[in-house]
């Protein structure tokens, strides 16, 4: 009898030690797993909230065959510019964003001047002065096709900064080059492309 007890005694001691090591197990599996996926939740929530997109297409305007989109992405401090054209003369056009967001001149004159928050007086863009709108020329090859890709953390997406804020403006495409010297145009001539940012 007693060595019955005996054995029935490590029996129930060994079961219990295997099921308390189960149990661990069990909780520290379930911990990881749940700091595994709210690492991966809030990776997810972080890179939404951190990134936006906005596409958009151009009207033509003065008469042109321009056609085509922007692209504007946002990535932390940082916005960056995607346009493709077609159907515009081959060489090079100036681009420049506008102070109001209205296309609905058909020579685009509704859109205002280039954008200036800061008054200052027309440049190339990040050498002083400049316009926070003087983005520069884009070149369109011998089948009238261009393409343009400007990064900048002087821009922003809806953000409370007006001296940096995008939305509520237009993006014009003119029909010549931008000099980078004459006030207050750069002699960029008429407008033949026009988008809103809203």
């Amino acid at each position: 009898m007693n060595k019955l007890h005996v054995f029935l005694g490590m029996g129930l001691l060994l079961l219990n030690t295997a099921c308390d090591n189960k149990n661990e197990t069990v909780i520290v599996q379930s911990n990881e797993d749940s700091i595994a996926v709210m690492e991966d939740d809030l990776n997810a929530t972080q890179d939404i909230e951190t990134e936006k997109v906005l596409k958009y297409d151009f009207s033509s305007a003065s008469d042109s065959n321009l056609s085509g989109t922007a692209t504007f992405t946002q990535v932390d401090n940082e916005v960056t510019l995607e346009v493709n054209l077609e159907g515009i003369t081959p060489g090079e056009h100036a681009i420049h964003v506008h102070e109001k967001g209205d296309c609905s001149a058909p020579d685009a004159t509704s859109a205002g001047g280039h954008w200036n928050p800061t008054g200052a007086e027309h440049g190339k863009f990040d050498m002083d002065p400049f316009h926070m709108g003087d983005i520069g020329n884009l070149t369109a090859d011998a089948d009238g096709k261009a393409s343009l890709t400007f990064t900048t953390d002087k821009w922003c997406l809806d953000c409370e900064d007006e001296t940096k804020n995008l939305m509520g403006k237009s993006l014009i495409v003119h029909e010549s080059v931008d000099d980078f010297t004459t006030q207050p145009t750069g002699d960029a001539g008429g407008r033949i492309g026009c988008l809103v940012i809203e």
